[in-house]
């Protein structure tokens, strides 16, 4: 749902295509050559305070250890490609932006109350974050809450986790039905809960790989309307894929749940799908009516194996215009 963002980025397969250049600003490419300092000049998060639009990209490989959430302004690029580049400490923190790319990188190890791999909130639009590996933060991996929307996440590799993607914050917190997120080939690893945890929001998933899971696998909330297609769920000791839980929206006299629309998923090793009865008839959101095409995979070994493979940070040169 992202797919509006105005960076042209060369990933695998895929490509993102810019708008025409009178809809969007023109893109400065910044190279860190000191990177691995937590501030000051020629840094990561003295790059991602500038207010014009950055390409970020990286010279040397290395861990920063961020002292604080590092906040990105909109209209960045974070591209990892070409280096190994980890964050730890703390997170990244998308407040009131648009137009932001997160690729290419791992984030680990944060620590600290209400301390996320990505929070995006409030009111940040199309971002896309591809081919992260995020693991072992105190809080949760990825947080899309306060009206944030057009998010896209792809290729992510998730693991070593608990609380890992949530999608509206909390019941009070109706303005969230806006939120529109798209995920799709990523691997969530063993990860306890939360592939993800919606409320209120219209999700898209697809050609995702979930296994061994601690508590469930996906759960609808409130008013949330779930379109899970053709991905794969490979139980563990926990074999239920689906729960919903109910809560009440202020603006409504009863508590209810979300709904999920199941469509090609493959459910192995014993999973049980746990779908409502009614839930896939009153999921009336379809992808069709927020963007045009978008190509799937048949849940097979092969996609299962790619998913293993090629998901979370990979060794990737730079692209050429960028050396």
């Amino acid at each position: 749902m992202a797919q509006h963002i105005g960076l042209q980025i060369l990933l695998g397969a895929h490509q993102l295509r810019s708008p025409p250049s009178a809809l969007l600003p023109c893109w400065e490419l910044l190279l860190l050559s000191t990177q691995r300092k937590d501030d000051g000049p020629g840094s990561l998060r003295d790059g991602c305070r500038r207010k014009e639009p950055l390409w970020i990209v990286f010279e040397v490989s290395g861990t920063i250890h961020l002292r604080s959430f590092l906040s990105v302004s909109s209209y960045k690029t974070i591209d990892g490609r070409g280096q190994t580049v980890k964050l730890t400490g703390k997170g990244l923190r998308l407040k009131e932006c648009e137009h932001v790319i997160i690729c290419n990188l791992e984030l680990e190890g944060g620590r600290g109350d209400d301390v996320d791999g990505i929070q995006i909130k409030p009111k940040s639009k199309h971002i896309w974050i591809d081919r992260c590996s995020l693991r072992d933060y105190d809080d949760g991996l990825i947080d899309i809450t306060r009206e944030s929307t057009d998010i896209t996440i792809s290729r992510c590799r998730f693991s070593q986790h608990d609380k890992t993607i949530l999608i509206g914050g909390h019941p009070p917190q109706s303005s969230d039905r806006c939120i529109r997120v798209t995920i799709h080939h990523c691997f969530f690893d063993g990860t306890r809960q939360r592939h993800p945890r919606v409320r209120f929001a219209k999700v898209h998933l697809y050609n995702n790989y979930t296994r061994n899971w601690g508590i469930y696998a996906v759960c609808a909330s409130v008013e949330s309307q779930i379109y899970s297609q053709c991905n794969i769920y490979e139980a563990g000791e926990k074999k239920v894929a689906f729960k919903y839980l109910t809560e009440k929206a202020p603006d409504k006299e009863k508590a209810g749940t979300g709904y999920v629309k199941s469509e090609g998923d493959l459910f192995t090793t014993g999973t049980q799908a746990g779908l409502m009865s009614e839930s896939g008839e009153h999921c009336k959101f379809h992808p069709s009516e927020y963007y045009p095409e978008w190509t799937v995979e048949a849940p097979t070994a092969k996609l299962k194996k790619t998913l293993q493979h090629c998901t979370g940070w990979q060794c990737v040169p730079r692209p050429a215009d960028t050396v």
